[in-house]
């Protein structure tokens, strides 16, 4: 016998039975988990893997640094595009058939960039390729934010955005390794098998998780939603902040290679993709970004974030490769943990159809990264790293600035009222 809760005494097989179903909730839960990590990992591994090989690339279409820099993050193009797309039409798209048709989708401008004759069409399929990232990407964060209560929300976030580190390191390790031992059109066949693999697990493991359903028909249009959103200072302030994070890390991370190849550093292809266990620390801190905002606040944790990120960027004009690898360390698990900050953010702040809320978020970020690439890109052919990494500061300067809006978000809701 064992005591409940209301003081009276329940049999013994009463006390198992509710041991075990909890049990079976807790794996349940852990399996849910499992699945979001594993489909973000493959929605996102080719929008960042094949900056593992941009040197090589640069090198194999005879282009200046900053050229192949534009056409690899052209992919943040299409993500733009699309997540305006998924943030209009949002409520009339089944999620789990939407986020499989996708991942399947972006298999087919990876197969074709194995022969892509030239930059321009480099460039063309990687923005393709973004228009399936992207609607696979936004499908699943409004998916998450309309089906998962106030407290799983933050689990199910932070392991979206842990598959997303996990697709940086694991994605450019893999990118560099198969490129550097079969040859650049051999990676993105490999690619392509991932993206299939994607597509499959999103349809079979998220619809065992748990019911993919449509998003809201609540009244009023995607317009007068977008409208509603525009007036919601804080969560403009978190639009312009997600372009800043991005914009900070893609000038970080597509600009380093060509520092880390050259002298005096001068890395091989195979040791440069081995630079990127630089993103094992935010593996580690990202899933704590939301009992950190939690405990201290959107505000605190989104500057000491970033304030993690600024650390690292004396370190990234090092002539030597020790402080260059713990500046970007610094770097990738400050602006993640922002991002996860953010984007935590956004869902909660949505006072209404939070589909379209995470679609805006994804464009203004994947626009960021779009700029970044081009407007840094710039610099650093015109006037070298170190001035690079001053423009990467002043993004992150901004981003601080516009976090003094972020305030308490609107409380969380069930998953029903967004139905």
């Amino acid at each position: 016998m064992s005591i409940n809760q209301t003081g009276l005494a329940a049999p013994a097989g009463a006390s198992a039975a509710i041991a075990n179903a909890r049990h079976a909730e807790h794996r349940r839960a852990a399996l849910r988990h499992l699945v979001i990590a594993v489909v973000s990992f493959l929605t996102l591994v080719d929008l960042f893997a094949t900056q593992a090989i941009l040197p090589s690339l640069a090198l194999h279409y005879r282009v200046t640094p900053a050229a192949m820099g534009v056409a690899v993050n052209a992919s943040t193009f299409g993500m733009v595009i699309a997540g305006i797309a998924v943030a209009l039409l949002s409520r009339h798209i089944d999620r789990r058939r939407g986020v499989s048709l996708a991942l399947a989708l972006l298999a087919i401008p990876t197969v074709l960039l194995a022969n892509a004759p030239d930059l321009a069409t480099f460039t063309a399929l990687r923005a393709v390729q973004g228009l399936c990232m992207s609607a696979a990407f936004t499908l699943t964060m409004a998916y998450l934010a309309e089906s998962s209560d106030g407290e799983e929300i933050g689990a199910m976030l932070a392991a979206y955005i842990t598959g997303n580190v996990a697709s940086n390191f694991v994605g450019r390790l893999m990118s560099a390794s198969i490129a550097d031992m079969y040859g650049l059109d051999f990676n993105f066949y490999a690619f392509a098998g991932l993206n299939l693999a994607g597509a499959a697990i999103a349809y079979a493991g998220l619809n065992r998780c748990t019911a993919m359903g449509m998003a809201s028909t609540g009244r009023g249009s995607s317009l007068a939603a977008w409208a509603a959103h525009a007036r919601n200072l804080p969560l403009v302030a978190a639009f312009a902040i997600g372009f800043l994070i991005l914009f900070a890390f893609i000038g970080t991370f597509t600009y380093v290679n060509f520092v880390l190849v050259a002298a005096p550093l001068s890395l091989s292809p195979m040791a440069l993709g081995f630079v990127y266990f630089v993103f094992l620390p935010s593996m580690l801190t990202t899933p704590l970004a939301g009992s950190a905002v939690r405990r201290f606040g959107v505000r605190p944790t989104f500057w000491s974030a970033l304030g993690v990120a600024a650390l690292g960027l004396p370190l990234l004009v090092s002539p030597t490769l020790g402080p260059v690898l713990a500046g970007l360390a610094l770097v990738a698990a400050g602006t993640f943990f922002a991002q996860a900050a953010a984007t935590g953010f956004v869902g909660r702040a949505a006072t209404s159809d939070r589909g379209s809320a995470s679609g805006i978020y994804l464009a203004s970020y994947y626009a960021g990264g779009l700029a970044g690439a081009a407007l840094l890109g710039r610099v650093f052919d015109g006037a070298g790293w170190p001035p690079t990494v001053v423009g990467i500061a002043i993004a992150l300067a901004l981003a601080a600035v516009l976090a003094a809006a972020l305030g308490p978000a609107a409380p969380a809701r069930d998953a029903a009222a967004d139905r």
